[in-house]
């Protein structure tokens, strides 16, 4: 049975030293003959998944610590490694070798710290702890039960946190005991965990998904404040692939602007990567309804935008216009039904950028179920749950939010026709004048502000979200964080949703790491184990 070539690298042991990787030929350990995970230990080194702890000894009876499992489970699920630029635990080392293995469990929820903060990366992982990795590895659901009572005569000694997970390994039969005991506070030895991870790769269901092919669906991105040769940068970094650049705007005279990069067209048309440039109002308001409300101007705008396309052939066009008047409400509906029709001819495609349906002023110009229906895409803007010039600081994206305003928009409009927008920055607020003193970062800026000398840091476990506090200038100030944690949950719970895909505003504000990050949760929670 052959993975992905996703987890097909040299494994990393505890020392950071790289020994047996994959593509290896039959592992020439001298110390594994007798041992009952012989072959399993061979099957997972030659997919360089674990390794020896020198070229020709596994010490099989060794103990696994915290990092080595998180780092195992990462190859055997075919995830990248993370090097989370906020570091989820105090005391692990952005530096050390298991950095991003650890940090991309934690991402998923799959790992767990011990104590306030605390990891604990080189204490041996008890049986008990593994059984509550696996089961989240394989996103199963605990079971709870007095059976387990029946089953292991030391089942009073598991801790009651794990006694559902000890349960549910023993259904999937990728633990079981010894002379009728579990053992859950013993050390998990080097062959124990050969055995149980080997298990899940000998699972048909189980690794047919590890090893299958994933289709993301659209993954958009907008330029914003960078270069062309930045943003293609930007673009080659990430999973991206449909861009979306600036080039059209709305002016005075009813014409449409053109800033079109040449450099650019041809860069994505060699990439294979799709353009669907934007058309924005600038906000304008006045300018917009001078347009909308008259079926002359929607015209000769649809007229200008269809040329455009024609002349460069776009793939689509991304409709951006904010601040509409509620009264435009019918003339924006027929003004993306005109596009829309024009475009199709062409065989290029329209998205509409929207903001959650909040019953509000700012989106009443929206008529979410008819504009669904006319487009190709609807694009919810899933940001600015407080804004700048709030009066009451607070996440800019948080997830119990952005859950809502997905769920909203998916009684209004088609999965198939949604794509989820998520903010690439986040706002630093003065706690004391949030209105005036706040201003837009972006997670690089974020994360030199979580780094600093005196910052203080908390995972909010409902908003899922770090929330930084610092002072500056004694002026007492908060950041709830966008990172490669926080994105990973919303990411997941989009996910599940089987949306057309993810956007993300803006290109250039995320910190490198993100994008393993998001990678991984897309492939980890389409799996169905």
């Amino acid at each position: 049975m052959v993975l992905s070539s996703a987890i097909l690298f040299s494994s990393v042991v505890g020392n950071g030293s790289f020994v047996n990787g994959a593509g290896s030929q039959q592992p020439t350990f001298q110390d594994t003959s007798k041992s009952y995970a012989r072959e399993a230990i061979t099957r997972l080194v030659q997919k360089g998944i674990v390794a020896g702890t020198t070229e020709h000894t596994f010490e099989t009876k060794k103990a696994v610590t915290r990092a080595e499992f998180a780092s195992f489970a990462v190859r055997l699920l075919g995830l990248k490694p993370v090097s989370n630029n906020i570091k989820p635990f105090a005391d692990i080392s952005a530096k050390a070798w298991y950095y991003g293995n650890v940090a991309a469990m934690t991402n998923l929820s799959i790992l767990e710290g011990k104590g306030q903060n605390q990891f604990q990366p080189n204490a041996s992982i008890t049986r008990e702890e593994a059984a509550a990795l696996l089961v989240r590895m394989l996103k199963q659901r605990p079971v709870a039960s007095d059976s387990i009572y029946n089953t292991y005569a030391d089942a009073g000694d598991i801790s009651s946190w794990a006694l559902s997970y000890v349960q549910k390994v023993h259904q999937l039969g990728l633990m079981r005991g010894s002379n009728g005991m579990f053992r859950p506070a013993d050390q998990v030895t080097r062959e124990e965990a050969a055995v149980m991870l080997d298990a899940i790769l000998q699972n048909y269901t189980w690794a047919t998904q590890i090893q299958r092919k994933q289709d993301h669906g659209i993954q958009l991105g907008w330029q914003y404040n960078s270069s062309t040769a930045a943003f293609i940068k930007q673009v080659e970094q990430s999973p991206v692939n449909t861009v979306v650049p600036r080039w059209f705007f709305l002016n005075q005279d009813m014409n449409v602007s053109d800033h079109t990069n040449t450099t650019l067209i041809s860069w994505a048309s060699a990439s294979g990567r799709a353009l669907w440039p934007m058309l924005g109002n600038r906000s304008n308001k006045e300018m917009t309804h001078q347009m909308l409300s008259s079926s002359a101007n929607r015209e000769a705008v649809v007229s200008q935008v269809s040329a455009y396309v024609k002349k460069y052939k776009f793939g689509g066009i991304n409709v951006d216009f904010e601040n509409v008047d509620p009264v435009d409400r019918e003339g924006f509906t027929a003004f993306v039904t005109s596009l829309t029709k024009s475009l199709h001819a062409l065989g290029a495609v329209v998205s509409v950028d929207v903001s959650p349906n909040l019953g509000s002023d700012w989106t009443a110009a929206f008529d979410y179920v008819k504009l669904g229906a006319i487009s190709d895409y609807m694009v919810l803007m899933s940001y600015e749950e407080h804004w700048s010039g709030d009066l009451k600081p607070g996440s800019v994206a948080s997830l119990p939010w952005v859950n809502r305003a997905l769920t909203t928009m998916l009684s209004e409009v088609d999965r198939s026709k949604t794509i989820l927008a998520l903010p690439l920055y986040t706002r630093d607020w003065s706690t004391v004048n949030p209105a005036s003193a706040s201003w837009d970062i972006t997670l690089g800026e974020q994360g030199v502000r979580a780094a600093a000398s005196g910052s203080l840091r908390n995972w909010d476990t409902q908003l899922n979200q770090y929330m930084i506090k610092y002072t500056s200038n004694s002026v007492a100030r908060a950041i709830w964080a966008e990172d490669s944690r926080s994105l990973s949950a919303k990411v997941q719970m989009s996910t599940q949703r089987s949306i057309a895909g993810l956007a993300y505003w803006y290109m250039g504000g995320e910190t490198a790491d993100v994008w393993n990050a998001i990678t991984n949760a897309m492939r980890f929670e389409s799996y169905q184990f």
